[in-house]
């Protein structure tokens, strides 16, 4: 009964040297990990929002176009493509000629006839795109009641009226590119702080009623410009979302309202030289300068935004001093 074994070489090798290896892989796979974490980190500095989640199963990112509540398959489809998209002009200075120094009248008129101060120049600069009563509360500082609002924002809008005369044109190229919209069915909003009388009655002279799918005016809003309520009320009306919209503007305020919408924007520089407007998307003298292509392109970019408290929190990681000590791994071998 007392036999005895004779273990092989190979296999007492193999035994032994199984365990080892696994270790050695094991540990060799952590530390590929940790180096490629180590460049990704290097590759992405903290801070900044991709708008891609990195975690497995979650690519491509979802598009943020698609309604996965319409039963066509072409229809979302259409939707996903850069050609979905919506845009948004605003009137004086970018569809029609503009003077502003018939603003700046009726505001000093209005003045005298209220027995109050003229507006200094910085003033009048500033109020440009507000609603009259927002103006007339916030920085005039005329008054805070309701009623006088009302009737001094009235009273502004008929000498301005007055001082107008009645008589609209075209700003060069802006009616060829409004038929070109029309013609690749591109729904296309108005948005101004005049009355909607008025409005109306500027459309019907020029001839292009019908042409708005959407008209946006100071009844319908709030507050008007810098504050981005406008333009967010005319996507939700047109039935599209804030980043595929496209707004034409000829002023900063409405590049900061439309980008603060998260929307592009397109400049025209009818009342400010070319340089000044460099924060929109683009900026052009005359609006037959674009085309389709252009607009697609726009409607093509997804904005990468910043996060503040992400980015000061890295900054104050950097100021801290370098480390002397050094970590050692020595559980490799």
């Amino acid at each position: 009964m007392n036999r005895k074994y004779a273990i092989s070489p190979s296999v007492r090798s193999w035994h032994v040297k199984k365990p080892i290896r696994s270790l050695t892989k094991a540990q060799a796979a952590e530390l590929t990990r940790e180096a490629h974490s180590y460049h990704k980190e290097e590759r992405e500095p903290p801070g900044i929002d991709y708008g891609v989640d990195s975690r497995p199963g979650l690519w491509p990112p979802e598009n943020k176009a698609d309604n996965p509540a319409l039963k066509n398959p072409l229809l979302r489809q259409e939707r996903m493509g850069c050609g979905w998209l919506g845009a948004i002009f605003e009137w004086e200075g970018v569809l029609v000629e503009d003077n502003p120094d018939l603003e700046k009248q009726a505001w000093l008129t209005l003045a005298q006839e209220e027995g109050k101060s003229p507006p200094p120049a910085f003033m009048l600069r500033r109020i440009e795109g507000m609603k009259n009563e927002q103006a007339i509360a916030e920085v005039l500082c005329w008054s805070r009641d309701p009623g006088v609002l009302k009737r001094m924002g009235s009273r502004k809008e008929e000498i301005h009226q007055a001082l107008q005369g009645g008589m609209y044109r075209f700003r060069s190229g802006s009616q060829a590119f409004l038929n070109l919209l029309v013609h690749h069915k591109v729904p296309v909003a108005l948005v101004s702080t005049r009355p909607r009388k008025s409005l109306e009655r500027a459309i019907a002279v020029i001839g292009i009623e019908g042409v708005f799918s959407v008209i946006v005016t100071a009844e319908d809003v709030y507050r008007g410009k810098p504050d981005p309520e406008m333009f967010m009320y005319a996507a939700q009306l047109l039935q599209f979302i804030p980043e595929r919209c496209i707004v034409f503007g000829n002023s900063n305020q409405t590049v900061e309202a439309a980008h603060d919408a998260r929307m592009k924007c397109v400049a025209v520089a009818s009342k400010n030289p070319m340089y000044e407007l460099g924060a929109a998307d683009l900026v052009v003298r005359h609006l037959d300068e674009l085309t389709v292509v252009d607009l697609k392109n726009l409607a093509d970019i997804e904005a990468v935004e910043l996060e503040p408290e992400k980015e000061m929190e890295a900054s104050a990681e950097d100021d801290r001093p370098p480390s002397t000590s050094v970590g050692v791994y020595d559980g490799f071998w």
